[in-house]
């Protein structure tokens, strides 16, 4: 099973199950299972290149941890829902569960590579495999998984990966957990082994920030500025977030981690800037 997403085996689920609203990340509104006015008859997206300039910024932090091919190519066996409308509802139901479980199953994998959390294994090895179990259940009992229960189970065992890990961490470690940090102005801050966990960081000032080791599980980084910060270690740091925010060259990141194609765009808009003033 694959927790990376396969766009070209999967049936454009994302722009057709899920529904969005005009705002700064879409453009437009549209309704679960209605399809994205972009979406191709090839399932591909006809403004996949453009996306940002678009106004669909959403659709390039989306991920869906591989489910899109497993609910299209497994759970309904290469049935797609324009040649087979009958499934189409079905299908549409499922993928969003499918997705909250693949998300469960790539942080569950990331948890097992942190050695810290090595007497934590077995309760991890047990959960993942509860958590594929449930993604190979056949679509009417797929569907009616209860995917926030599954997630605070397997939440608390992230948790206590996570505190082993940051505790290896010399010094303060700070607890931001679920904290307001939007538009928060920390620069050069040390958060090394910071509890970053679901906080709002949105539009933050991160420049030359030290995160290394941080756990931001969830952490909101919509427009967070991360030029220079360091995030080597960062614990479940995931590239929708990093896509979500800004970097640039000198942000350190540790594989298989990349920076956004859009980091480049955005330091040569910045130097241009710089060289007129």
């Amino acid at each position: 099973m694959s927790l990376v997403a396969d766009c070209s085996s999967c049936f454009g689920l994302c722009c057709v199950a899920l529904p969005f609203a005009a705002s700064a990340d879409f453009a437009l509104d549209k309704d679960a299972g209605t399809p994205c006015p972009n979406l191709r008859e090839d399932f591909r997206c006809g403004i996949h290149d453009r996306l940002r300039d678009r106004g669909f910024t959403g659709c390039t932090v989306f991920d869906c941890f591989g489910a899109g091919q497993q609910v299209s190519q497994v759970t309904f066996g290469g049935r797609d829902w324009q040649d087979d409308p009958a499934t189409a509802r079905s299908m549409f139901a499922v993928f969003p569960v499918m997705r909250g479980l693949h998300e469960l199953l790539w942080y569950l994998t990331e948890a097992l590579a942190l050695p810290a959390a090595a007497p934590l294994h077995p309760e991890l090895r047990q959960a993942l495999a509860d958590t594929e179990r449930l993604t190979q259940l056949p679509p009417d009992e797929l569907a009616a998984v209860d995917v926030p229960a599954v997630r605070q189970q397997v939440n608390e065992l992230l948790v206590r990966a996570a505190e082993r890990a940051r505790a290896s961490v010399p010094g303060r470690r700070r607890n931001h957990r679920g904290a307001d940090l939007i538009g928060a102005k920390l620069r050069g801050a040390d958060l090394r082994g910071a509890s970053l966990r679901g906080a709002l960081l949105i539009g933050a000032d991160l420049r030359k920030a030290d995160l290394r080791s941080a756990d931001v599980t969830g952490a909101d980084l919509r427009g967070a500025d991360l030029r220079g910060a360091d995030l080597t270690g960062c614990l479940f740091l995931t590239q929708a977030q990093l896509t979500a925010a800004r970097g640039d060259a000198s942000t350190r990141l540790s594989a298989p981690l990349t920076p956004p194609a859009h980091w480049a765009s955005s330091g040569r808009r910045a130097a241009a800037s710089a060289a007129r003033c």
